[in-house]
Parts: C-alpha cells; structure tokens; sequence
C-alpha cells in the first residue's frame, strides 16, 4: 500500500506557527523588512561544501538551478538601497538527506546594515532566544573561538597543525585518508563533527567565531588578522542551527574566490555550475557594510521540540522515488 499519511501532525503545525509567528515579530521590533526573492536561477553557488538541484524548462536552452539561499538576491537588494531585510522561504541542496538534512528546507536568513560581528552575533542569540520564547537562551549563550575550542578539545592550533595530525586526531584509515587528501578544510570539518560539536552543552547555546580564512566563502576576514574570517556559527549540543558572517564587500576579491572555488570543484571531480554575475556586479557597484545569518527553521523547531529527527517536525520528508 502506498504510503500517503504525514510524518508529522497538527500540534507540529502549529508550533512551527509559533515559531514563525514569534520571529517575524521580532524582525518587526528591529525594524526589519520581508522580501522575496526568486526560487530559480540561470546561475548557482560556488562553494565545495553545496550541490545545487538542476531543472530543466522549455523557457531556457540550459538548466536552471533552484537557489541553495536567498543570499545572492539578498545582497543585490542591499546594494541597490534597501534597508535591514529579512526572508523565510524554501531552499534546496542536493545530496543532503537523513536525521537532520532534507534536500528540501526553510531557510530564515537576514542582514544587517553596519552590523560588526559581536552585533550580528548578540542579533542571532536574541532572534533564537525570540522564537522560542525563551530569553536564558540569549543571555547564557556560550562565546568561543574557532582556535580555542580546537585547542581545548583536541590539543592542537587548527590554523597551523599539520594534515597528518588532523588524520591521526580523526582516526582515519588509509580509505579516509585517500579520499580526503590534503583538503584542510575537509579534515577540519570532519573534525568540527566527531570532536569539538560534541563537547558543547547540550542545554545552551554555542557560539564559534573566527573560522579559518579559507572557510570564509562570502566572509570578510577579521580586520585584526587576516588569518581567520569575521564568521560564527551557533550550536545547540552538537547541532548547528545558524551560520552568519559580517559580509565580504570588495567585488575582486569575491570574484577570486569563486575562482579558487571553482578550481578546486574540478581537482575533486564535482560539477561546474554556472557562476552569479549579478551578485559580483551588486558588490562593485557598491554592498553597504552588513552582516547577515542564514538559519535552518526546521532545525529551530527541532531543537524547540525536543526531537533529534527532522521528520517529527516536517508532514511530508523526501522520499527517493520508485523505479
């Protein structure tokens, strides 16, 4: 028999409802504006770590992509003079499936105009704290550094330490090894995931600033050292549910590191997609100073929820189709 009924039921609808209800509030009391911005794109993103989903149209002789984040659009909106901005809207990454991944999710993602990192940080913990009606959240909200955090839980300096000591701390056999390489930012990952994300408290909020620069993808690197980029993330226990960054402005450099990323797409065999000139062109013609963060809703109201799987809070997941 087919399987037609939703994973999830009526009292999950309705907290999400609260969840949406309390954070557009919030962006109401900050002053912040909801846009919308367009599902489909002749262009994709370029960083390693997201596939985009491909489709195709009889409008169009190539593919179109389905965005992976409103971020790109976002940014030309800035750029041509909007204020603080918010969305909460559909995005979808290929290849993601499982407890906590869907390829299809909701994204609520936001900028702020001449907001530094503490800032947007603070913003996040407060917007979190705001939608689940739960101030503490905020206010005992654990700060850390990315080096630091490497330091306390697996000994070592993640900005310096060697590709053999990230493979020896992750235990990694010859398969591992070969299929990593001498990807740094792989292993570090890697890492994030089997060391330092399970060390955290699983009853308050984490922060992790300062990434390595060669994480920052749409980063600015911190003013103070060029080493590490102005980026958090933010964990519950081991479970991301925000990443946000101050937001890199300069339209030579981000072009370079589409480039790099590119180049490296093709030394790890995975797909070229069409690059998003607009979004260069948004930033030459002049991005504002801004910071902004991507969240994850279902994850939200997971942790809310007090669920570690993503169908509880989700009526239909993705299923892979029957042959």
């Amino acid at each position: 028999m087919t399987k037609w009924r939703p994973t999830s039921g009526p009292d999950a609808a309705r907290r999400r409802a609260d969840i949406l209800r309390r954070l557009r509030s919030y962006f109401d009391r900050e002053t912040i504006l909801e846009v919308d911005t367009p599902a489909l794109s002749p262009a994709a993103v370029s960083d390693i770590h997201i596939e985009s989903l491909a489709v195709s149209s009889s409008l169009a002789t190539a593919p179109l992509y389905l965005h992976t984040s409103p971020e790109f659009c976002m940014k030309r909106l800035l750029a041509s003079g909007y204020p603080d901005i918010y969305s909460i809207c559909r995005v979808f990454r290929d290849g993601e499936v499982g407890k906590r991944h869907q390829p299809e999710f909701t994204m609520v993602e936001w900028y702020r105009l001449r907001f530094g990192l503490d800032d947007i940080i603070s913003d996040t913990l407060n917007a979190i704290a705001s939608a689940l009606a739960d101030q503490a959240l905020a206010d005992d909200a654990v700060t850390t550094n990315y080096r630091d955090v490497f330091a306390a839980t697996c000994g070592i300096d993640p900005l310096v330490a060697s590709i053999a000591e990230l493979a020896e701390l992750a235990d990694a056999d010859p398969d591992l090894r070969r299929v990593l390489g001498d990807e740094r930012d792989s292993w570090l990952d890697l890492l994030i995931t089997m060391r330092v994300a399970p060390s955290f408290a699983t009853d308050k909020l984490t922060v992790v600033k300062h990434y390595p620069a060669s994480q920052a993808a749409l980063a600015r690197l911190c003013p103070d050292n060029g080493m590490v980029a102005d980026r958090f993330e933010v964990f519950m226990g081991s479970v991301e549910l925000a990443n946000g960054y101050v937001e890199l402005t300069d339209a030579q450099t981000q072009s370079a590191r589409i480039e790099t990323d590119q180049a490296t797409r093709t030394r790890q065999g995975k797909a070229l997609r069409p690059r998003d000139h607009s979004l260069v062109a948004a930033l030459a013609s002049g991005l504002p100073a801004c910071a902004g963060v991507a969240m994850g809703l279902e994850r939200l109201q997971m942790m809310h929820d007090g669920t570690n799987d993503i169908r509880d809070v989700i009526p239909f997941p993705f299923e892979v189709p029957n042959e």
